[in-house]
């Protein structure tokens, strides 16, 4: 391989890298900004997307979409931070592991503020996340992901019904969250 073939694959790389790491950012912060319509499904995971969240895991796009409107109306304000994310790029695929800070500020009528906790209707979680993207005629998007909460500050929410957490099986079950005092 010549200088300026291992030149165009190292800036490939890099174009990749910067890429995703921009897909992930832009997803933290659109959960935040709370507009959760198909195009903001499309911007962001593949149509057949598999997602292990606290609150339950979901396969398909628009499962996966009604699942995050129910779950995030249950929050007045929220901010997600990522960090650290270890992004691995094999041609068309990649992984990325981050982790990431959520802090809730829970609904009026989420019936899950315990204010004897000190909380004061806020529900912080603390955790790492898997992330599976693929290239895309549209550019990178997210495939799976697999939310491990590693510690909670304060009371979550009261789930209805549909929300309840399901089991994701003994390789995604990861270790319970542990609160902090």
């Amino acid at each position: 391989m010549d200088n300026i073939e291992e030149l165009q694959r190292q800036v490939s790389a890099l174009t990749d890298r910067a890429e995703i790491s921009d897909l992930l950012d832009r997803y933290l912060r659109s959960l935040d900004d709370g507009v959760f319509d198909e195009e903001w499904a499309r911007a962001f995971h593949t149509e057949d997307v598999t997602a292990e969240m606290p609150i339950g895991t979901v396969h398909g796009r628009d499962a996966l979409l009604a699942h995050i409107r129910r779950g995030m109306a249950l929050f007045d304000r929220t901010v997600h931070l990522g960090t650290n994310a270890v992004i691995t790029i094999d041609g068309d695929q990649a992984t990325a592991r981050g982790a990431q800070l959520s802090t809730h500020v829970l609904a009026d009528g989420s019936d899950g503020s315990d204010s004897s906790d000190g909380s004061d209707g806020v529900f912080v979680s603390a955790g790492h996340v898997d992330t599976r993207l693929v290239r895309t005629a549209d550019g990178w998007r997210i495939s799976a992901s697999a939310l491990r909460v590693v510690w909670t500050q304060g009371s979550p929410p009261r789930l209805p019904h549909d929300l309840t957490p399901t089991p994701s099986g003994p390789e995604g079950s990861g270790p319970e969250p542990r609160p902090v005092d």
